[in-house]
């Protein structure tokens, strides 16, 4: 059952800022009943980026996150325009938040992050043959950078201590490539 059983019988604006927008639908759900669906349409791509060295070492970025009042430890992060070059945005955030700079990209997966919500999508790249500069973060953003290595960091997603949805799975899935010999 692979067809779409939703009919959308009229669609609302309800918000637009320039990261998003909320969309109210009124529709018919899967049993032909009335009902509402409100989606947060993104206007960028998330993007990840898991750099890793000779020794599987990783670079973590530390920051407060607004909107779920904690700190989180990351992998670089941030977002991508619809009309820019993903692999491109990869590379700019990755120097922006760390000051690294790869030779190699590798795109290790795409996700949706919040699929019964919104439409964000999100796509994860492997970052090698490392070189360092000064890193050049946003006038928003107080990093703190921590070299650590991957199983150290998988170690602090078993255990909850990261919690952010693309780091975890950029995390297990790169432990996974490497033990199945394909990094």
């Amino acid at each position: 059952m692979e067809h779409n059983p939703w009919k959308t019988k009229k669609s609302e604006l309800v918000y637009e800022s320039p990261w998003i927008k909320v969309v109210k639908h009124d529709v018919l759900n899967p049993a032909d009943n009335p009902a509402t669906y409100s989606v947060v349409n993104f206007k960028n791509l998330a993007i990840g980026i898991l750099a890793l060295d000779n020794e599987h070492n990783t670079w973590l970025v530390g920051q407060w996150r607004y909107p779920v009042n904690e700190y989180s430890w990351e992998i670089p992060e941030g977002g991508g325009q619809l009309n820019v070059d993903p692999l491109d945005s990869a590379k700019r955030e990755l120097k922006e938040e760390t000051g690294i700079i790869a030779q190699n990209f590798k795109e290790i997966m795409r996700l949706h992050l919040s699929n019964s919500a919104t439409d964000e999508l999100a796509i994860v790249y492997l970052a090698t043959g490392l070189t360092f500069e000064e890193a050049e973060p946003e006038e928003s953003e107080i990093l703190q950078i921590k070299k650590i290595h991957l199983n150290e960091a998988y170690n602090w997603v078993m255990e909850g201590k990261i919690t952010d949805a693309i780091t975890v799975a950029a995390i297990l899935k790169t432990k996974i490539l490497i033990e199945q010999g394909k990094i």
